[in-house]
């Protein structure tokens, strides 16, 4: 009969590779389409990227009733604390994108959270996104440095025309850099999708 020595946890570039892995494009979809998810990430990347559960869940049933954490029913605080313990938080723990402990009843953000944000482009009903402001922007530029040129309108000199086009594409970087700031989860007291206060 021969001893066998007791099986220890894998270490090595095995472990490395496995702790490093990305989570994939349909995994972070998957988790980003339910708005409970996504307003978990938001209180997480606000804070200090851990949590209770009863603080994720009281602050998620604010969100999404809209109302403060202090105006929150029982019923409203029970109902997302059961959703989140049972099935959301072990789906995101699943993904690697939290690190959830059942038993301590901690949420955690992990290293896969970071690169989320690249997915988070948010265009309300009213907006139109910016591939086509864009698009119309240049357009119009082309159309007006097309028109200068041919008719040779001498009142404002070309070197004019070409500051005035660059100013515009600046001043609209500008504003699109400061919008996409905001609706980045964590960036702004409430998520993007969170409905207003009552």
């Amino acid at each position: 009969m021969s001893l066998q020595s007791p099986a220890r946890p894998e270490t090595g570039p095995v472990a490395i590779e496995q702790s490093s892995q990305e989570v994939s494009k349909d995994d972070v979809f998957d988790v980003l389409s339910n708005h409970r998810r996504r307003y978990v990430l938001h209180s997480l990347k606000q804070g200090e990227q851990a949590a209770s559960i009863g603080d994720l869940a009281e602050q998620v049933a604010a969100w999404e009733n809209g109302v403060s954490r202090a105006d929150l029913s029982a019923a409203e605080r029970k109902r997302v604390y059961t959703a989140l313990q049972q099935f959301h938080l072990p789906k995101m723990d699943s993904t690697g994108i939290v690190a959830f402990d059942d038993a301590r009843g901690t949420v955690s953000l992990t290293a896969a959270a970071e690169s989320l944000d690249v997915y988070l482009d948010v265009v309300g009903e009213d907006d139109i996104p910016w591939s086509r402001y864009y698009l119309g922007l240049s357009a119009m530029a082309l159309a007006g440095v097309t028109g200068v040129w041919l008719t040779s309108f001498e009142l404002v000199p070309e070197l004019t025309w070409a500051a005035l086009v660059a100013g515009i594409v600046f001043l609209s970087a500008l504003v699109h850099t400061y919008y996409d700031r905001r609706m980045h989860l964590g960036a702004a007291d409430t998520p993007p999708d969170a409905p207003e206060r009552r």
